[in-house]
């Protein structure tokens, strides 16, 4: 399994590249998405999910183009109304990627559909 963070430095952004087995995940993409499919590439992964922490009015999120262009699906947590094709996890939801799982942990207060999401690795450690 790998966990990349993908800083940039003028937005003070973070943004996660997380892959196993051949599935990939992206954590709060910036609008630029080539840097993700590169990654992607390199380890001969699919982007399986784009996971939202929150709405972002600071910053144009990637999500839509990487939905577009890897067939990704979007994930916002409990109470988002995306008016496009999204998931809106519940709290708790698990979402598998490779030999891992994704934990959906409501916590709103950023936005009202804040959302943490827990890494668990193949053994069930946090």
């Amino acid at each position: 399994m790998k966990v990349e963070q993908i800083y940039t430095g003028c937005l003070a952004h973070a943004a996660y590249y997380i892959e196993s087995k051949g599935e990939a995940a992206i954590f709060d993409p910036l609008r630029e998405v080539q840097p993700y499919l590169n990654r992607a590439q390199k380890d001969e992964a699919q982007i399986k999910y784009v996971f939202e922490t929150h709405f972002h009015a600071d910053f144009v999120s990637g999500h839509l183009d990487l939905q577009k262009k890897t067939g990704a699906k979007i994930i916002f947590g409990p109470g988002a109304k995306p008016n496009y094709d999204a998931i809106t996890a519940e709290d708790e939801q698990i979402f598998k990627l490779g030999d891992y799982q994704i934990k959906v942990i409501h916590t709103p207060g950023h936005t009202m559909e804040s959302t943490t999401y827990l890494l668990i690795d193949e053994t069930g450690k946090e």
